[in-house]
């Protein structure tokens, strides 16, 4: 009995870890704060010229799927660490490239640090 009752914990342990997001954490590994202002600066060199001024994406610009909306509360909703990722390793079959040879990871979370400016009250 007390067999089963280990391996029923190391099976719901491994089924906990596997529906936990994969380790992603809200936070950056570093608990630096990082500075919307530096990430506007980026963004208006980069991610503008798809995803627009106001984070809502480009007019005219016929992408398909087109931009996220940064603005969005899908968007907005999401993990700090889930839209690093997307950032950093771009998103595939779209135009969303990866940014980690581009910028540096303290560039990304800049970014990211601004679009949560866009985050509509």
């Amino acid at each position: 009995m007390r067999v089963v009752g280990i391996i029923f914990s190391v099976v719901i342990g491994m089924v906990s870890v596997g529906f936990g997001g994969g380790g992603l954490k809200d936070l950056p590994a570093s608990g630096k704060e990082y500075d919307a202002v530096t990430g506007r600066e980026i963004y208006s060199n980069t991610c503008i010229r798809c995803h627009g001024i106001d984070g809502k994406g480009t007019m005219g610009l016929h992408l398909v799927p087109k931009p996220a909306d940064l603005t969005s509360p899908g968007i907005q909703s999401r993990l700090d660490a889930s839209l690093f990722k997307r950032i950093h390793d771009g998103k595939p079959n779209t135009a969303m490239g990866a940014w980690s040879t581009a910028l540096s990871d303290d560039e990304i979370w800049d970014v990211l640090a601004y679009v949560r400016t866009f985050r509509q009250e």
